[in-house]
């Protein structure tokens, strides 16, 4: 039987290039995150040779980095390919020239962790230093994510031309404003990495700016979990409702949250330097409270996700105020896995009011507490959303079937994902409670006389992170299964309709112009009176630190 793709297979092309990717650097981030997780459960030392930091840094840029950036431009120039048509020869050109810019910007960034010579523990966080070849690496990465994403802009753009006065496709929509923030967002980290990092580690210039570039880098770093997460409620707004047989509870209320993720989430990354001197409390206070409005968005797409749920199951007759939850597909692994994300991100939502809270924060600042938080976000809500997207994604867009046997196989991976993340990022939590710090290696506070109090967690960490592991090698398994041998077919490619019922789009929500200039209009006004005061009142010569190479 001759496979059917449900988009253009020179897309289709793009898409998986960026897809294989991703996958690859699950497998090799998930052995890198293993041998952590042994490591600081003090029951194993890694072989000669090779570093702790090594393998943090390793786990941290692939998954949190490499996996997360590749597998999200696939999976929206595959949604913008089905919802808005084949992009033009020129457009594709563009997809492929950032891809290779990424792509060899990984090799080259990797190259010089596995030497030794980056392990920064994978963020550009002065005062660490690494090669300077590493960050040119991760320039690469960024910029050519920017090329990709330019793509995806001038189709967008073309699909408007085309249709005048039409609302665009909402699965188009989200994808541009997923792109928009992380091109805004990657700004302040372009500004640190190329006019003071790069020349630091090049030695041309003595010394850095500490507290500028750690500003410039949470600008960035707090957008940053929305960019991984807004594609998630991609899924969960347009595809779960397709999946479950239901439809879209509102079009305008998908839109007004993915536009609020724009305006919200960048003005505020004060509240990762809630500790730091030098910068005023008003605006640290300002930004805690800007934090918090990102609270609304993420409820208006919970109340929009389960009114979908309860809609549909009212269809097939359900009663009661939980009947719906009986008639959810639960062996359906397209839905399963991205649920059980849902179901992980309540509790890392409340931990980020933790972390975001200016006493709280105090508590658990740079404790593994941080660490747990970030798992049950980008690890759990995110990647478990991109598992399920993988299992019907990869078989549609390359013409292949989603069998009943591989859906077991999912089934299976799902809950040891879950499991293993609920050890894991318990435990970590509980640790961190403790006191247990995050990033450190266990031979660095094995004499404390604390850490005896952490080690039945570390003991659980390391139980959740194998069976994540295990969890890791199956969906590797299965994606490429369904890339190359899975049998030839037509797997359908799941867009919901919007409920008929539902209020029609208003134009100013379909306007990217607007939101973007008042994005930056909130940019500048948290922005600009802190970075002028911190130039004015930079000590002489500013803060500097000695070239060290490594961590």
């Amino acid at each position: 039987m001759k496979g059917v793709a449900s988009i253009n297979t020179k897309d289709a092309k793009l898409s998986m290039a960026n897809l294989y990717v991703a996958f690859t650097a699950l497998l090799i981030g998930a052995l890198a995150g293993l041998l952590q997780v042994w490591v600081r459960s003090g029951k194993f030392t890694l072989p000669a040779g090779i570093d702790y930091y090594q393998v943090l840094t390793v786990h941290g840029v692939l998954l949190g980095l490499v996996l997360t950036t590749f597998f999200i431009i696939g999976f929206i120039i595959a949604g913008q390919s089905k919802v808005c048509g084949d992009y033009s020869a020129g457009e594709r050109r563009l997809g492929w020239i950032g891809f290779w810019m990424m792509t060899i910007g990984v090799a080259i960034a990797a190259t010089f962790v596995l030497l030794g010579e980056a392990s920064v523990l994978y963020t550009m966080y002065a005062p660490l230093m690494a090669h300077p070849l590493h960050y040119i690496g991760l320039t690469l990465v960024v910029v050519g994510s920017w090329i990709q994403g330019f793509s995806v802009f001038i189709r967008h753009a073309r699909w408007k031309k085309e249709n005048p006065g039409q609302t665009s496709p909402l699965l188009s929509f989200m994808g541009v404003a997923t792109l928009v923030l992380w091109l805004v967002a990657c700004l302040g980290l372009a500004t640190t990495v190329l006019v003071q990092i790069i020349p630091w580690s090049l030695n041309l210039v003595p010394t850095i700016d500490v507290l500028i570039s750690r500003t410039l880098f949470w600008y960035f770093g707090h957008p940053l979990v929305y960019f991984w997460l807004m594609p998630a409620y991609i899924c969960w707004y347009v595809i779960i409702p397709k999946i479950i047989g239901g439809k879209i509870f509102s079009d305008s209320l998908a839109r007004v949250s993915f536009v609020l993720f724009m305006l919200f989430s960048m003005p505020v990354g004060f509240h990762h330097q809630l500790l730091e001197p030098g910068i005023d409390p008003f605006w640290k206070y300002l930004q805690v409270v800007l934090t918090y409005l990102v609270v609304i968005p993420s409820l208006m797409t919970a109340f929009s996700v389960f009114a979908t749920f309860e809609l549909r199951g009212r269809e097939l007759g359900a009663t009661g105020i939980f009947g719906w939850w009986k008639k959810l597909p639960w062996k359906d692994a397209r839905f399963l896995a991205p649920f059980l994300g849902m179901v992980l991100f309540i509790p890392g939502g409340a931990g980020g009011i933790v972390n975001a809270s200016h006493q709280m924060n105090q508590m658990v600042h740079n404790t593994i507490w941080i660490t747990g938080h970030f798992h049950l976000t980008v690890a759990s809500a995110c990647a478990m959303t991109f598992f399920g997207i993988a299992f019907w994604l990869v078989p549609s867009i390359t013409g292949r079937k989603f069998t009943a046997k591989m859906n077991k196989l999912a089934l299976t991976q799902t809950w040891f994902w879950f499991i293993g993340m609920f050890f894991m990022s318990a435990a970590m939590h509980a640790a961190g409670l403790q006191g247990a710090p995050r990033r450190s290696a266990y031979s660095e506070y094995a004499g404390n006389p604390d850490a005896l109090s952490w080690i039945p967690y570390q003991l659980a960490q390391a139980v959740g992170g194998t069976l994540l592991f295990i969890g890791a090698i199956l969906m590797v398994i299965i994606f490429f299964s369904l890339a190359f041998s899975a049998p030839k077919g037509e797997e359908e490619f799941p867009i919901a309709v919007v409920h008929e019922n539902a209020e029609k789009v208003p134009g100013i929500f379909d306007n990217f112009k607007v939101w973007i200039v008042v994005t930056f209009v909130l940019i500048l006004f948290a922005y600009t009176v802190p970075f002028i005061d911190m130039i004015q009142n930079a000590p002489p010569g500013s803060p500097g630190y000695t070239n060290v190479i490594g961590r």
